[in-house]
């Protein structure tokens, strides 16, 4: 199934553009949608941390991504 991607900040860096679309397997969770996006974009491997937002919402790495799931990368953030 094919799924769109939105990115911010260092992640819309690696990935050249504010979103993708990117075809992942049916039934893929979050830990293997990270995995695809390490394997197609090998900067993600060094950031600190990767989380994964669907639908407005911290996912965990056994969550299912779902046809039509918003899906945001929220990279490392620093605060002061």
């Amino acid at each position: 199934m094919q799924v769109n991607i939105l990115a911010f900040g260092i992640a819309r860096d690696i990935l050249g553009a504010g979103s993708i679309t990117l075809d992942v397997p049916e039934q893929a969770t979050v830990s293997e949608l990270k995995e695809l996006l390490c394997s197609r974009y090998p900067r993600f491997e060094k950031l600190a941390s990767m989380a994964i937002a669907l639908n407005a919402e911290y996912a965990s790495d056994t969550q299912v991504i779902c046809a039509g799931d918003e899906i945001v990368i929220i990279p490392p953030v620093s605060g002061g």
